[in-house]
């Protein structure tokens, strides 16, 4: 049961942390560097938000006409 645990632990710490310790290193030379892939998830999810609220408008305009077209300009 011990192997199994140590086997856990060699996977995560020597295999799947390996791009966190070369960024914890590159933080050491260059703050800019290393903080790139914290600007391009900042950037990807500004452009997904603006296309989102471009979509809540474009279903919004769609509703108002739909709306103007069943029940006329006096119901709204």
């Amino acid at each position: 049961m011990k192997d199994f645990f140590e086997f856990i632990q060699y996977i995560f710490v020597d295999i799947l942390f390996v791009p966190l310790h070369a960024l914890r290193k590159l933080e050491l030379e260059s703050w800019f560097a290393a903080n790139t892939l914290n600007w391009v998830f900042i950037i990807i999810g500004v452009i997904a938000f603006c296309y989102w609220v471009k979509q809540l408008m474009s279903f919004s305009d769609e509703e108002k006409e739909r709306q103007e077209k069943y029940f006329g300009k006096y119901w709204n």
